[in-house]
């Protein structure tokens, strides 16, 4: 005669339901199996990441993945992206089809020199005093013109250039920090 404490605890139904069953020999043996497969499987990993810390690093597969060469414009717009370009990349793009904004005659007078980010000005220098006059008195429609194409606020105003004096850099000899024979004429 046993006094019960040799035996398993069995589980009890509860009334009304179906006894839970015992993990059979097979289903045990299933449950073996795929601990050993999830083990080996890990192994695999650690053994391949030793291999190619060995090999110098990474390589990429038959698969794709985040290393695999790009289209150069694709990599190009993920590096401006990135780095948080489009705005600059955006003006730089008018500055590329000043003649179709402001028009071949207006193109042909006054050039885009630079564009300042952080206060959001355009400047431009004319070729004549007569232009950058009436490119002053366009500007607004330009600015307009501008943040319709590029995004409200990218421009808020257009800084205009007239023409540059001539240099004052005469012979070969010059004192360091002299701006020519101007700077003794107050």
């Amino acid at each position: 005669m046993t006094d019960g404490m040799d035996q398993p605890a069995r589980p009890s139904a509860a009334p009304g339901s179906s006894p839970v069953p015992e993990p059979s020999g097979v289903d045990l043996a299933r449950v073996a199996l795929r601990a050993a497969k999830e083990q080996a499987r890990a192994r695999g990993a650690a053994a391949q990441q030793k291999k190619q810390a060995r090999r110098g690093g990474l390589r990429s597969g038959a698969r794709a993945d985040g290393r695999d060469p790009l289209p150069l414009g694709a990599a190009i717009n993920r590096l401006i992206t990135e780095r948080g370009w489009e705005t600059p990349a955006a003006v730089g793009g008018v500055m590329g089809r000043w003649p179709q904004m402001v028009g071949p005659e207006v193109a042909q007078h006054c050039e885009p020199l630079r564009y300042d980010e952080d206060a959001r000005v355009l400047t431009v220098r004319c070729d004549s005093t007569a232009w950058a006059t009436q490119l002053r008195l366009l500007a607004p429609q330009l600015v307009a013109r501008l943040n319709a194409d590029l995004g409200q606020g990218t421009v808020k105003l257009i800084k205009v250039l007239g023409p540059g004096g001539p240099s004052r850099r005469y012979g070969p000899l010059r004192s360091p920090g002299s701006t020519g024979p101007g700077d003794t004429y107050g």
